[in-house]
C-alpha cells in the first residue's frame, strides 16, 4: 500500500501545477503534476548529460523531479525543476543557462508552449 505524501513543499507544488493547468487550459502542467505525485522511486531523476543530449540551444525544459550534475552541458537552456543538485545548477549557469524554481517557471511560461517535459 502506498503511503500518503507528507512533503508539504511537494504537496504545494502539485496543487500549484493543477491550478495553473485549469486556469491556463494547459494540459502540460496537469501531466507534470501527475508525474510529481508518483512515488519517489518513480519520479524523474535526470543527469545533466541527458538534458544536454536531448536539447538544443535556448530550449525550455521542465523536469518534474530532480536534476543531478553528472555530465557537461555547453549550450544555453532554461530549466524548471522541483529540485537541483548544486553541481547541476553551477554547470547550467556557467553555460549561460538559467535554473528556475518550479513556480517561477510555470509563472513565466503559463501556456507551456515550446516547453518539453523530460523524465
Amino acid at each position: 500500500m502506498r503511503r500518503e505524501i507528507t512533503n508539504t513543499e511537494l504537496i504545494d507544488a502539485i496543487r500549484f501545477l493543477k491550478t495553473k493547468a485549469r486556469a491556463n487550459k494547459a494540459k502540460i502542467w496537469a501531466v507534470a503534476a501527475d508525474q510529481l505525485s508518483r512515488p519517489r522511486r518513480a519520479r524523474a531523476v535526470l543527469n545533466l548529460n541527458h538534458v544536454a543530449r536531448a536539447t538544443n540551444s535556448n530550449s525550455l525544459v521542465f523536469i518534474p523531479g530532480k536534476l543531478l550534475g553528472s555530465g557537461l552541458i555547453k549550450h544555453r537552456v532554461v530549466i524548471g525543476a522541483f529540485e537541483y543538485s548544486h553541481a547541476a545548477r553551477t554547470k547550467i549557469e556557467q553555460a549561460g543557462g538559467q535554473c528556475m524554481s518550479l513556480k517561477d517557471f510555470v509563472t513565466t511560461y503559463p501556456n507551456g508552449s515550446k516547453v518539453t517535459i523530460m523524465r
